[in-house]
């Protein structure tokens, strides 16, 4: 049995009415009561947080460091990109001339990190030499040698002066 014009339209009339009711608006997810004087919204009461919210309430501090790792993390994607065309340009060289382009790095940094070495070495070994001390006196200096001898439970000192 064919379709009629009649039952066609009626079968179109009915998809739209489906349609329209699938495009209607969304019922809303928040509400915002602005009936409140503005002395109620402003207070030290902590955030509470609110079902459905993409983040939990945070201190500003928290809030920034939050958005610097975000953007520190969109700012990897290009460094990524240029490292993914680096790889992909390595895969089209002749491999002789991705060796030397390998060593030239190595070559340049080694000699590099070995003044960085001598020279932390030769600040370690200035820091540990013992510094030098003059002593200079103005009076007479007794530079006699003072003995304690303590021996026994209860023990009993007695300095004696050798001079």
């Amino acid at each position: 049995m064919e379709p009629t014009a009649d039952s066609r339209a009626a079968d179109a009339q009915a998809f739209l009415a489906d349609l329209e009711d699938a495009m209607a608006p969304a019922v809303p997810t928040s509400h915002r009561d602005d009936t409140l004087p503005s002395e109620f919204t402003i207070g030290s009461t902590p955030p509470v947080p609110q079902p459905g919210a993409r983040r939990p309430p945070m201190s500003q501090k928290a809030t920034d460091a939050s958005v610097l790792m975000l953007s520190a993390g969109v700012a990897s994607v290009p460094i990524g990109g240029m490292a993914s065309l680096v790889v992909y340009t390595l895969g089209h060289v002749d491999p002789t001339t991705l060796a030397i382009a390998a060593v030239a790095p190595a070559s340049l940094a080694l000699p590099i990190l070995a003044l960085c070495r001598l020279a932390g070495r030769a600040r370690q070994v200035v820091e540990a030499a013992p510094p030098v001390v003059h002593h200079h006196y103005a009076g007479p200096v007794d530079q006699r040698t003072v003995t304690a001898t303590a021996r026994g439970l209860v023990a009993r000192s007695r300095g004696e002066i050798k001079g």
